[in-house]
Parts: C-alpha cells; sequence; structure tokens
C-alpha cells in the first residue's frame, strides 16, 4: 500500500547485495524500522570479505547490478573486487541504509519466542528482539580445509583463500595451492610472476571459459554517463549473453556440447604440452561444477617455475606437503584454494516452533518455498535460500526478486493483521515435489554430477531448476494464501 508505514521491527543478518537489496525494498515499502546486522565493519559482505590477488567477478559487469542502480563508470567488462565494494557501499548510502547497519556485530542465534517475535543474540553477548528475520548471510563465509592429517605441523605460513594473509611477502617462495577452481584459477597466475615455484594440487579439472577481458575506454564511460539509454543497452546484450548459460548446463542441449567444445580449443591454443592438457580437460560435463572463467590461468600452468599436480591432497608435514600418490613436496607456504561450506544455515543456531533446529532441518532436507521459506520458521525468510538462484541471471537479479516477494508477504501480512506467518506444509511440499522432477534436467542436478551443487544425499539444494523467466513466474504466484497464521 503506497505510503503506508509499518512498524514492524525487521532484522536483515548481512550487509551484502542481499542485505542492502533486503534494506532497499524495505525502506521502499514502508518497513522503516531496520537493523542490517553485520559481522564485519563495513558494507559489501564476500566483497569486503574476501581480498586475494585477482579477485574478480567472473560475471560481465554491467549485469553484475542491482537493476535499478546501474554503474555507469565499471572500468571493464570484467571487474576486480576493489570496485564491486566501493560500488555496494556507495549503493548502500545513496539507499539511506547506513543509519540502520550495526557493524561488528555477529548473529549466533535466534529463537522464536511465544510472544510471536524472534530474539536474537550477537557473540559478544548482547540480546536483540525483532518482528521479522530476513536472512541474507552469503554463501562464501565458512571456509572448507582439507581434513587430513598434519595440517596443524606444518612450519611455514598457511591459509584459506577466504582470509590472504597480506603480511607475508611470496617473492621467491614455494608455494602450494591446494585446489583448481573458482579461487585458484584467480590466484594462480598473480602468484606465478613472483614465486620462486609454485605447485597446484588438482583433485579434479574444471571447465575455464576465455574471460576475454577488456577494458572500457573513458569515452566510453563518458556516453554511458550521458545517456542512460545506451547504458540500459549494454547491460540488455549482457543479460543475453548470460541467458544462454541455462541452455549451456541442459542435459542434451547442443549449447553444452558448443560451450565443451570452446574450452577445448582454448586448451589447445594454450597449452602445448600433450599430458598438461589431458590433466586440464574435465570428465564431467560442463556445468556440473561451476564454470569458470580466466584469461590467464592456463597460460600461467604453462611457465617454467609452475607445476600442476595432478592429484589430491593425503597429508600435510612440517616441511610440505604429500599428494594422493604419496608424493612429498617441500614448500615455505600453502595456499588452500578448498571452498566454502555453501548454505551453512547452522553458522547461526535459528530455533523455530517446536524446537526445531534449521541447521538441522536443511542438514537433512535443504528445501525452501520459491527459495525463501522454511516451514516450522515463522517471519523467518532467506535472500537466497535452497533452489534460490536462477543460474542465468546474476546474484543481484535473483536477490531483488526474493526480496520483493519477501517484502511484499510481509505488507500482506501486516496488512491482514496477522502477528506470524509461516509456508503451509502441504504448500512447500508440492513445490518441492516439482522441482525434484526438474533436476535430472541438469548436468548440475544429474546424479552423475559429483560437486556443491549436490549434497552426499543426493539433494540438489544450490540453484533453482529452470529459467529466471520460469522462477518469477513462481514468485509471482506466491501469495498470503500460501502462509498460515501462527
Amino acid at each position: 500500500m503506497q505510503g503506508r508505514k509499518y512498524a514492524t521491527r525487521v532484522a536483515v543478518i548481512g550487509a551484502g547485495p542481499a542485505g542492502i537489496a533486503a534494506g532497499r525494498e524495505l525502506l521502499q515499502q514502508g518497513f522503516g524500522n531496520l537493523t542490517l546486522f553485520e559481522k564485519s565493519d563495513a558494507v559489501g559482505g564476500t566483497w569486503h570479505l574476501h581480498s586475494y590477488p585477482g579477485l574478480a567477478c567472473d560475471l560481465w559487469a554491467h549485469s553484475y547490478t542491482f537493476s535499478y542502480r546501474p554503474n555507469p563508470d565499471w572500468s571493464a567488462n570484467f571487474v576486480e573486487q576493489r570496485e564491486i565494494e566501493s560500488y555496494l557501499q556507495d549503493c548502500a548510502r545513496e539507499f539511506g541504509l547506513e543509519p540502520h547497519c550495526k557493524f561488528n556485530t555477529q548473529i549466533v542465534s535466534a529463537q522464536f519466542q511465544d510472544d510471536k517475535t524472534w530474539q536474537l543474540h550477537d557473540s559478544n553477548g548482547n540480546t536483540y528482539t525483532a518482528d521479522v528475520i530476513i536472512n541474507c548471510m552469503g554463501g562464501q563465509h565458512t571456509p572448507i580445509y582439507p581434513q587430513v592429517d598434519g595440517i596443524d605441523t606444518f612450519t611455514g605460513e598457511q591459509w584459506h583463500s577466504t582470509h590472504w594473509n597480506h603480511g607475508v611477502d611470496l617473492g621467491g617462495k614455494r608455494v602450494a595451492v591446494v585446489g583448481s577452481a573458482a579461487a585458484a584459477v584467480q590466484i594462480v597466475p598473480k602468484l606465478a610472476p613472483l614465486v620462486q615455484h609454485l605447485t597446484v594440487l588438482q583433485r579434479t579439472p574444471n571447465w575455464v571459459m576465455p574471460r576475454n577481458w577488456k577494458p572500457y575506454s573513458p569515452t566510453l564511460r563518458a556516453w554511458f554517463r550521458r545517456f542512460p539509454p545506451l547504458l540500459k543497452f549494454w547491460r540488455w546484450g549482457q543479460g543475453v549473453m548470460m541467458g544462454v548459460v541455462l541452455d549451456g548446463v541442459t542435459l542434451g542441449h547442443k549449447r553444452m556440447q558448443q560451450f565443451e567444445e570452446r574450452v577445448h580449443r582454448f586448451i589447445e591454443q594454450t597449452i602445448a604440452d600433450p599430458q598438461l592438457r589431458k590433466a586440464v580437460t574435465p570428465q564431467s560435463r560442463y556445468g556440473c561444477k561451476r564454470g569458470l572463467v580466466s584469461d590467464d590461468f592456463y597460460p600461467a600452468l604453462t611457465r617454467p617455475n609452475v607445476e600442476l599436480v595432478a592429484e589430491g591432497l593425503q597429508a600435510v608435514r612440517p616441511a610440505g606437503l604429500t599428494t594422493a600418490s604419496g608424493r612429498e613436496i617441500d614448500v615455505d607456504v600453502i595456499i588452500y584454494c578448498t571452498g566454502y561450506k555453501v548454505l551453512d544455515f547452522d553458522r547461526i543456531d535459528v530455533v523455530g516452533l517446536a524446537g526445531k533446529k534449521l541447521g538441522e532441518v536443511m542438514a537433512q532436507l535443504p528445501q525452501a518455498y520459491v527459495g525463501i521459506a522454511a516451514e516450522d520458521f515463522p517471519n523467518y525468510f532467506f535472500g537466497a535460500g535452497p533452489n534460490g538462484l536462477a543460474i542465468n541471471v546474476s546474484y543481484f537479479a535473483n536477490v531483488e526478486l526474493n526480496v520483493q516477494t519477501i517484502v511484499r508477504l510481509l505488507c500482506e501480512k501486516e496488512d491482514a493483521g496477522f502477528p506470524a506467518i509461516a509456508v503451509r506444509p502441504a504448500v512447500a511440499a508440492q513445490y518441492n515435489a516439482r522441482l525434484a522432477e526438474s533436476f535430472a534436467t541438469y548436468s548440475w542436478g544429474d546424479a552423475s554430477c559429483n560437486s556443491y551443487y549436490r549434497t552426499p544425499a543426493g539433494h540438489s539444494p544450490f540453484l533453482f531448476p529452470g529459467g529466471f523467466k520460469d522462477y518469477q513466474a513462481l514468485h509471482a504466484n506466491c501469495g498470503l494464501a500460501d502462509f498460515a497464521a501462527v
């Protein structure tokens, strides 16, 4: 309702892209009593927390923005961490969110109370009360370290890419990078010219497309600023290119074969050594693992001071590593590019109806209704929950849609006079059963795929099985009738 003001107390957990989108939408719709709880000291989420060399977005820059806040000043078609962090902080300020941010505040637990409110606790022992919680924590915050013997015995420096140690000069050192996926693809080319020797451990190869990085000239950026329709058209074009990704991960679609052939050509063009070519050529179908982009990862592997070891890590020794075959490699520094625990709902101890714990529920069966709500957790929503991301648009487009639906439901709830709502179990079960029928359509959801897109139990809780238009249609049909008053 236009112009309506709501007194509802809303706690938004996280001040990354999803939290910023939620905060803006809440203010736009009259929810001024909101707090963004951020564990760090500034806005930005992943783009503030992470700072490893080469960190950049692997999506076209103009598609990686809020639809209502395009950015004419991106320096290139793909941009690095500092630009994205600055953009997000500019957005938070322009949207009026800074007065609502509570920094250095890590929420560790939340319990639903008999009076239909949520009680939240932070790591410093402080308690807060809210009527609604919107969980906007990102999925790249909880690092995974290899579960191997001796990891605490290493006498040199070691760290996970999430927490880069900028105080260590890597010049002239022997460095091992454990892992060859998203972070490693960006880090390895930056380290290779600096170090004495770089060893890259690779358990399984990934699909790496050429990024074709190109800077934007000052003249072009000036045109973007002067003529918003040009910027809109440019953004639309990048969105169209991103749209074909859905076909690229659809089993049996010719686009998947085209993507795979393009990577094969890229490998042949950049790597002359037949053994190295074979080692980096994936055996899975495109999209089973996250598709990567890089112009310089494959060339970096051909440098004389770089060795790709196509093995996993068996153990860590005081002087270095032991690979799966028993080979011992002495190094001065170990960098773990071994990924994150995605959808880590146990990061916060959330207790809903009948004492149910969100972390335990999601560990057994990670599901959400239209990616935003789980049954038995009233007035608790996800900025990007299970199956809450369509692969053929950017993260920004997805979370914009998710929070728009959440805030619309909150308006309907308030106007109906309901203190709390929870998705109806039958509605959620029917929805998730329909989704499950579609998972095998895609490489990431097929039983043959082994990646973080699938749980050990065989669930595929990360991506939405379909295109963004399908996801939008489901959100359009989501309404208060799908929820019960609590």
